[in-house]
């Protein structure tokens, strides 16, 4: 078994640029994959299961996101032209864009192909605006940060448990002209409930006693128990899988050329805006971590690239992407400071990408399977908010408090009374029906309203530290 790197036998430059053997590099890249896998086909589950698309679509948009996702890791780690913060970042679509995503596909007026229209043109705007982040750092210190990453964990916590019942509990249905809902019989079943708890607890169990890379799969292992179960009582099917090719490439535009919505675009821009921030967070503790000294420029290049890839996530049917937390973590854990281990690991999503077969198995796991993985993942999106949070002098900052209320508050309308502003103009509804958009613009504007802006020195160190407790 390879040691561990021995950060102080090298300097900074040789730990982070370093090139690995290559079956250590590729078993290192693949661990980087198993820890996030579950995590990066989560969003196209997510958000193909509740636009109603089939098991086909949801099959090919999960090839798009691992090939997307592929692409971005290796801009990120190797550098293109101002392109990458060439450091060993994976890169995945974030979670924050869940809700506006739902809101813009589910209105009839707007659709998928609306979606893919906005996140081109977010992710332009993402280059854009990526040289001013330094500036805007006063704007998102860690009480709005915290903030907004608790609201997402717990927006999507009803997603979870909605997956653990089986589904929706309603769904929408025409008759005689007419949209009436109809109940699911079928959500909440006890067995698909038993299976759910089942997933969570061999998470907890291999959480609490795996050690290593076995501790780290920890929710991909319970998926596939979870599967196994399924699969001996015959409540897994794999309809199609015959019908669905080996080998196939991603074409872009697949399901139609993008439209430019001005209420999508707005929508996405605004989740653009909490994608930078999030990812200068983990840059920043990614800088702290492996003693590279982050930079305005490097920072620039590494929030360019999170625009780059939100360009090219639209333009192959996918979202938009930021750097994925768990993975930071991981070179905390592991030592490995190369960016040559996250480039493999971009290498291995890439061949991933190129078996339909393997995206079409993962589309079949029923979604009470994914409920009990999804209460972890989601808690944990959760639980670094409120570590973040927790770095918050409460003493000095005697108004902190009711920006956290009240952007929480505000934020779970949408989770909580989906219909309270339903005779609100139809343009509004992609930003008011996300509790996390709105959430966000609360938080900003309160902190603003309470605290003003920080200097930008200021903000980078107490984001630095605060991401860097959190991981």
């Amino acid at each position: 078994m390879t040691a561990p790197h021995d950060s102080s036998s090298t300097t900074t430059a040789e730990a982070v640029d370093q090139k690995l053997p290559l079956p250590r590099c590729a078993a290192l890249g693949l661990q980087h994959v198993l820890v996030m896998y579950a995590g990066t086909v989560a969003v196209p589950l997510i958000v193909g299961g509740a636009l109603g698309l089939s098991k086909a679509d949801i099959a090919f948009l999960i090839n798009a996101d691992l090939l997307a996702a592929g692409i971005v890791t290796l801009i990120q780690a190797l550098g293109l032209w101002r392109f990458g913060i060439r450091m060993p970042v994976m890169m995945g679509v974030t979670f924050a864009a869940v809700g506006p995503m739902i809101a813009i596909g589910a209105d009839p007026s707007l659709g998928l192909t609306a979606i893919y229209g906005a996140t081109i043109v977010a992710g332009v705007f993402g280059m854009l605006v990526a040289p001013l982040m330094g500036r805007l750092l006063g704007v998102f210190p860690p009480l709005v940060t915290g903030t907004v990453i608790t609201l997402i964990g717990v927006s999507l916590m009803g997603v979870a448990i909605n997956w653990a019942g089986g589904g929706q509990p309603s769904s929408m249905q025409m008759v005689d002209g007419v949209q009436h809902a109809v109940f699911n019989a079928d959500y909440g079943d006890p067995a698909k409930l038993a299976i759910a708890a089942l997933v969570l607890l061999v998470i907890i169990g291999i959480s609490r006693f795996g050690r290593g890379l076995v501790s780290n799969i920890a929710v991909l292992l319970g998926i596939v128990v979870g599967v196994a179960v399924s699969l001996a009582l015959g409540r897994m099917h794999f309809d199609g899988l015959a019908e669905a090719p080996w080998l196939s490439v991603t074409t872009p535009f697949h399901f139609g050329l993008p439209r430019f919505e001005l209420p999508a675009i707005v929508s996405m821009c605004i989740v653009m805006l909490i994608t930078l921030v999030e990812s200068t967070g983990m840059f920043l503790a990614l800088g702290a971590i492996t003693g590279r000294r982050m930079t305005p420029d490097l920072l620039t290049r590494g929030l360019r690239a999170d625009g780059l890839g939100t360009v090219i996530g639209g333009v192959f049917n996918t979202f938009p992407y930021t750097s994925f937390s768990q993975n930071v973590g991981l070179v905390t854990l592991t030592g490995v400071r190369s960016r040559y281990v996250a480039a493999a690991g971009g290498l291995i999503l890439i061949l991933l990408a190129l078996v339909p077969k393997l995206a079409h198995v993962v589309a079949s796991v029923p979604p009470y399977v994914l409920g009990g993985a999804g209460i972890v993942m989601f808690g944990m999106v959760a639980a670094t908010g409120i570590r973040i949070l927790g770095s918050i002098d409460y003493g000095a900052n005697r108004h902190a408090l009711y920006v956290i209320a009240i952007s929480i508050g505000l934020g779970l309308i949408p989770t909580l009374s989906p219909t309270l502003f339903q005779h609100l103009p139809a343009w509004t509804h992609p930003i008011t029906h996300s509790g996390i958009v709105l959430g966000t613009v609360a938080a900003v504007v309160l902190n603003l309203f309470y605290n003003g802006v920080l200097s930008r020195e200021r903000a980078m160190q107490l984001a630095g530290s605060s991401t860097h407790s959190a991981e």
